[in-house]
C-alpha cells in the first residue's frame, strides 16, 4: 500500500532520513527550506544589507546552499548581497572540472563569482605539493591553505560574512575526530554555527542541522547542477574513518547525527585546563595561537624542501628552523625555489 504524505495526505515519494516522515515532493521542499530559514533566523546569522560570500566548490552542499540562499533571500527579504567565492587548489582532473560547474551556477543563479587559487596565493598547487610530499598528510596542507584562501578572497571582496555548506554529518564527524584526537581547542568550537568572530571574517553554517542525505535528495528532485566526484587525493583522509563510523551509527539510530552534535554543544572545558591564546602570525598577520600560523609553517617547509617539518603539532624547535628563512639561511642551498617560493602577506 502506497504511503501518504504526512502533511498533505497525497502520495508520498520519500521518507526523510532525519525523521522518517513520509512526504510528497512539494511538502519535502517546503519543509527543507523552512528548516533552513528557521536556522538562519533563530541564530541571527545575517543582518540586512550585509555582503555574504558563499564558499562554492561545485559540490552538492555548496550548490544547494547557493540555490536556497538566493531563494530565501528573495522570499523573506533578507536584504543580502550574495557572491560565489571559489578556491582553485590546483588538482588536475578534479577541481578544474568542478569549477566548470561553479561557472554554470554563476549564470544559472545570476550571482557574481570570484575564484582564488593556491598557485596565485602560495606559489604551489596541490598537484605540486602531493608530488613533493606524497598522498599521506596532503589533506593537512589543503585544509589549512583552503581556509586561509577563503578568508583572503573574502577580504578582497570586502564581504561581511562567509557561509559554507558544512552539514550536520560534517559537524558530527568533526566532533568524533576531535574527541579521538583529544583536540580540546577545536572540540570547543567545532559545533558553533558561527566561527571566526574573534578574527577576520565570521563564517556561518546554515546547514548545521541539515542531513547530508536530505541535501542530496533536494538537489536530485530540484534537478540542480552539481559536481559529484570525490577528490582524487582524499581516499586516505582521517575524516573518512569518522564518516564510516557515523554512517554505521546512522543505520542503527538515524538520530545519531544530531545526538552527536548536541553532545558536542553540551561539552565544556574545565577552568583549570589551559587553552591556546589567540594572537596573530608575526609573518602574515593571520589569526594564530603560535608565533607563526600553520599556513606559514607549512608553506615555509615546502619552500625550504622540508615539507614534513610542518606536519603535526608545531613545536618551538620547528618554528625556529622554519623562521631561519627570515635570516636568509637555507638548509638546502642547492634547491631552486625561485618558481614556487612565496611568503604570505595580509
Amino acid at each position: 500500500m502506497p504511503l501518504s504524505c504526512k502533511i498533505c495526505g497525497s502520495k508520498a515519494i520519500l521518507k526523510r532520513p532525519k525523521t522518517g516522515d513520509a512526504l510528497c515532493k512539494n511538502c519535502f521542499f517546503v519543509t527543507f527550506e523552512t528548516e533552513v530559514h528557521h536556522t538562519i533566523i533563530s541564530n541571527k546569522l545575517f543582518s540586512k544589507g550585509q555582503v555574504v560570500a558563499i564558499g562554492a566548490s561545485g559540490g552538492k552542499d555548496s550548490t544547494v546552499l547557493a540555490y536556497i540562499l538566493k531563494k530565501l533571500n528573495q522570499e523573506y527579504n533578507y536584504g543580502l548581497k550574495l557572491i560565489l567565492l571559489s578556491v582553485d587548489e590546483g588538482i588536475t582532473g578534479y577541481r578544474d572540472d568542478s569549477l566548470e560547474t561553479v561557472k554554470r551556477n554563476e549564470m544559472q543563479y545570476e550571482l557574481p563569482l570570484k575564484i582564488v587559487s593556491y598557485e596565485e596565493l602560495y606559489g604551489w598547487t596541490m598537484d605540486a605539493i602531493v608530488k613533493q610530499i606524497g598522498l599521506k598528510n596532503n589533506c593537512t596542507f589543503c585544509g589549512v591553505f583552503r581556509r586561509q584562501a577563503l578568508d583572503r578572497g573574502a577580504m578582497a571582496l570586502k564581504v561581511d560574512k562567509i557561509v559554507t555548506g558544512h552539514n550536520a554529518d560534517d559537524i558530527a564527524e568533526t566532533v568524533i575526530m576531535n574527541i579521538l584526537r583529544g583536540d580540546i581547542a577545536r572540540l570547543r568550537r567545532c559545533t558553533a554555527i558561527v566561527t571566526g568572530t574573534e578574527g577576520l571574517i565570521p563564517r556561518c553554517k546554515p546547514f548545521k542541522y541539515t542531513y547530508e542525505k536530505e541535501i542530496v535528495m533536494y538537489a536530485y528532485f530540484k534537478k540542480l547542477d552539481y559536481f559529484s566526484t570525490e577528490c582524487i587525493y582524499s581516499p586516505n583522509a582521517y575524516r573518512g574513518h569518522a564518516r564510516t563510523f557515523l554512517k554505521d551509527l546512522e543505520k542503527i539510530r538515524p538520530s545519531s547525527i544530531l545526538d552527536i552534535i548536541h553532545s558536542g554543544e553540551s561539552l565544556y572545558v574545565k577552568k583549570d585546563v589551559k587553552m591556546p591564546v589567540q594572537g596573530v602570525c608575526k609573518r602574515c598577520g593571520y589569526i594564530s595561537s603560535q608565533p607563526l600560523c600553520k599556513a606559514c609553517v607549512l608553506l615555509e617547509g615546502l619552500n625550504k624542501g622540508l615539507p614534513r617539518l610542518g606536519i603535526g603539532k608545531t613545536t618551538k624547535a620547528q618554528i625556529e628552523v622554519l623562521s631561519s628563512a627570515d635570516c636568509g639561511t637555507d638548509p638546502d642551498p642547492g634547491r631552486d625555489n625561485s618558481s614556487s617560493s612565496k611568503s604570505l602577506e595580509f
